[in-house]
């Protein structure tokens, strides 16, 4: 993945987790029982940008957090149709 978007997905995290209200390690047991292998301790170093983030962590976290893409990796779309980074 291009490490920009990567920092981008990796500052959202937190946001995103903080107003569903669940905790690292809430978010980390959610993604084990869907068959995703992470710690609570990978979770925080993707959250901080020290740790790749695979696709169907991604595709995971989306639905856990109730969260689009477009919130994951901060891209909106201006009234133009064109897209940039927020």
């Amino acid at each position: 993945m291009n490490p920009e978007y990567e920092k981008l997905f990796g500052k959202q995290i937190p946001n995103a987790r903080e107003k569903s209200k669940l905790t690292q390690e809430q978010v980390a047991a959610k993604l084990q029982v869907n068959g995703c292998d992470i710690t609570r301790s990978a979770l925080a170093k993707i959250e901080v940008e020290q740790r790749h983030v695979y696709p169907d962590e991604i595709k995971l976290l989306k639905e856990i957090l109730n969260v689009s893409y477009n919130d994951l990796f901060e891209i909106k779309q201006s009234k133009n149709g064109a897209v940039a980074n927020r």
